[in-house]
């Protein structure tokens, strides 16, 4: 499994390789407090967000990470927020998408819908992955019902798993989907797009 940068087109969303050349265009639409409030990193000011961006980009140089800016497509392109393949792992063909924000006029929207989609297309018919993961703080009900409605499966909670900038201890939610799971999910997913 071999996972390299790649443009991922759809109606709705394009997700480019994120670069430094973006970091204007990211920061200018992630000045919304609550897209951070359940993530486990500060980006609150320009600095923290620069230390994200490096920390993403330098996990692709190793390998264990594609970073991807969120572009919709119309009426014109704009970024409006950025996602990522996580914790990559080639010997057991899995990966997790995580690390996702958009602006909140795109949440529920089919920029996030077909982000989605088309992540994990590539994860699973191009990268050939046996397991897509996702994993959200305990106590944020809508990403939970968010990864349910595409059809991901909530398999436990990772209890005090994490500490938060704010010094919460976090409970993480694991989610996956499996590779025999994925063609009713993709078709759930289809037919979010179309409704």
């Amino acid at each position: 499994m071999q996972v390299e940068p790649v443009v991922l087109s759809g109606a709705h969303v394009r997700l480019e390789p994120l670069t430094a050349d973006h970091v204007e265009a990211l920061w200018a639409v992630a000045q919304y407090p609550e897209i951070w409030r359940y993530m486990p990193f500060r980006a609150g000011t320009r600095e923290e967000y620069e230390g994200l961006v490096g920390a993403l980009l330098s996990g692709q140089r190793a390998g264990l990470t594609l970073p991807f800016v969120t572009v919709r497509l119309h009426p014109e392109p704009q970024v409006v927020g950025s996602t990522s393949f996580l914790e990559i792992n080639p010997v057991h063909h899995r990966l997790e998408i995580g690390s996702t924000w958009v602006t909140p006029a795109h949440q529920r929207s089919p920029v996030n819908t077909e982000a989605k989609l088309l992540q994990m297309t590539h994860a699973f018919e191009v990268l050939g992955c046996n397991r897509v993961e996702f994993k959200t703080d305990s106590l944020n009900a809508t990403s939970r019902a968010a990864l349910a409605r595409i059809g991901a499966v909530e398999e436990g909670t990772f209890r005090n798993h994490m500490i938060m900038p704010d010094g919460r201890i976090r409970h993480s939610v694991w989610f996956s989907i499996t590779r025999e799971e994925w063609p009713a999910a993709k078709a759930r997913l289809v037919r979010r797009l179309s409704d």
